[in-house]
């Protein structure tokens, strides 16, 4: 007979010995909180990684007296935030969780650039998103940063150096050539072998958090969505969420079924954009090409039926704008016998074809134990063994009644990453036809009423990158007092500097498309 493992919370109940009852103040659903002291931080963070829990996130709520650190952590579907309160507002510290979770070492990182907080004993105390535009002493989220006429250029990064004579260096960004975002790479390589490959972010940072400050729930929304462009829908239905689960408002059915349509809409655009972009990257343009038009007619689709090519401003605080009449249902439908159709004959060229398995196959392996130890999420870390869809492991409406399968594989390479993607397209399929099948009658919003007294949420979705978060609290007159939006990208970028050693420089642009993080979703 199999004994159950214990909750996440009574495994800190154990480590902090105390009873495992509720904590004093109610965590949005589907999280269980647990309030510690500052000093039992680190503790609760050793004794959840003892007990095989995923580290899903970590920020700092600055608009409170005292300020609030929060972190949460996943393990077999259940969530459990971790909360404490730092009472010197003035100096704020908290023990570092880096010893026990490699993810937590960048986003502390980006904590104390922004807000000034001190992790005690973390390994890394460069700066990460607080570039030279700002003095040692000061902290864009903490107060407004001095004007500047000129920004000094950031070059004294201490890049970490490698030794040897036959060693050199290429730097790569953060301006490149083609349209991506700004990110820079310094390479570490011996002939065209990479040794290391170090990323240094931040170049995008636009200050949501400050931004989103004093919006009502259709100002929020609209930000949401511009976290990451390529994943509106995922940012702002997190966003709306929390927005819904802190008024404890109810979204009707069929609007939730509208926003689940949207949402794998998303994902196969992406999906079907990435399939190209990989196999263009090694310089496979009929591929490319193909996946481009199928992507375009889709986008196009989604414009005339949703208003938007990139779903901006679709979804509204308790439902969607807009409705889906029978003959968009019937369109729809069209287009997904099509794409199957197409993608048949084209996903067999692209998993066997000689010269695209030359360059994907062994290019740019994550293994399973660098995918688990970073928390890799989505496309990233299912091509390395993880197997994690919060659509199938903790699901929401509608994805509850739904069966979703979660495509795995354990190769870890570019081919195994871009595998994934085309099977995620095929699910999404299959999810769309369910959800148009059986889409509810009524309404496709309720009334929005901001709560009174303020309220605080947490929304979870899984978008096409993996789990997206956003946390709001909202102030006593239903403004927004703090968003912190959380994108899968801030995981899987460093997968990005373990699986490219031991590749080619040449390798470098088809690896990076495979991960394909966003440097939006990641500087906020």
């Amino acid at each position: 007979m199999n004994t159950p493992s214990p909750t996440l919370r009574q495994v800190l109940a154990a480590a902090l010995g105390r009873a495992a009852g509720p904590s004093a103040a109610a965590a949005p659903e589907p999280a269980r909180a647990v309030d510690v002291q500052v000093c039992e931080w680190a503790v609760a963070g050793a004794a959840l990684a003892q007990a095989g829990a995923r580290f899903a996130g970590l920020w700092v709520d600055h608009g409170v007296h005292p300020w609030q650190a929060l972190a949460l952590f996943a393990r077999d579907g259940e969530y459990l935030l971790l909360r404490a309160a730092l009472e010197d507002a003035a100096a704020p510290a908290l023990p570092s969780l880096g010893a026990y979770y490699a993810a937590a070492v960048r986003i502390e990182c980006g904590c104390a650039d922004l807000l000034g907080v001190r992790f005690e004993g973390l390994a890394d105390t460069r700066r990460w998103l607080r570039h030279r535009a700002w003095s040692e002493q000061e902290h864009p989220l903490r107060a407004p940063p001095v004007p500047r006429a000129r920004t000094p250029g950031d070059t004294d990064y201490p890049f970490a150096t490698v030794h040897g004579d036959a060693v050199h260096e290429v730097p790569v960004g953060p301006i490149h050539a083609g349209t991506i975002e700004p990110g820079h790479f310094r390479f570490a390589a011996v002939g065209e072998q990479v040794l290391r490959l170090e990323l240094r972010l931040g170049w995008a940072h636009r200050g949501v958090q400050a931004l989103a400050a004093g919006r009502d729930s259709a100002g929020l929304l609209r930000l949401a969505a511009r976290v990451s462009g390529d994943s509106a829908v995922a940012h702002a239905w997190a966003a709306a969420m929390a927005l819904e689960r802190a008024a404890g408002a109810t979204v009707p059915p069929r609007a939730l079924a509208l926003r689940a349509l949207l949402l794998e809409r998303e994902r196969v655009a992406n999906h079907l954009g990435d399939a190209g972009g990989i196999a263009n990257d090694v310089g496979f343009s009929f591929a490319q090409m193909q996946f481009g038009a199928l992507r375009e007619r889709w986008q196009r689709r989604s414009a005339a039926l949703f208003g938007h090519r990139l779903l901006f401003d679709v979804l509204v605080a308790g439902g969607v704008r807009g409705d889906l009449d029978t003959d968009g249902m019937a369109a729809l439908l069209a287009d997904h016998r099509e794409l199957r159709a197409v993608l048949a004959p084209l996903t067999d060229i692209v998993l066997d074809h000689p010269s695209l398995d030359d360059r994907l196959i062994g290019a740019g392996v994550l293994s399973a134990a660098d995918a688990r130890a970073l928390g890799c999420l989505g496309f990233v870390g299912r091509a390395s063994a993880q197997d994690l869809d919060l659509r199938r492991d903790a699901p929401h409406a509608p994805y509850d009644t739904l069966a979703v399968r979660v495509p795995v594989y354990t190769q870890g390479d570019v081919a195994a990453r871009l595998r994934v993607r085309l099977d995620e397209i095929q699910v999404s399929l299959e999810l769309m036809d369910a959800l148009l099948a059986q889409l509810p009658a009524g309404p496709v919003a309720a009334s929005w009423q901001a709560p009174a007294g303020g309220g605080a949420g947490l929304g979870m979705v899984e978008g096409w990158r993996g789990e997206t978060l956003a946390w709001v609290r909202l102030d006593a007159a239903g403004r927004v007092a703090c968003y912190v939006p959380r994108d899968p990208s801030v995981f899987n970028w460093p997968a990005l500097e373990r699986l490219l050693p031991g590749n080619i420089v040449a390798d470098f642009p088809v690896c990076n498309k495979s991960v394909n993080g966003s440097y939006a979703g990641h500087d906020l």
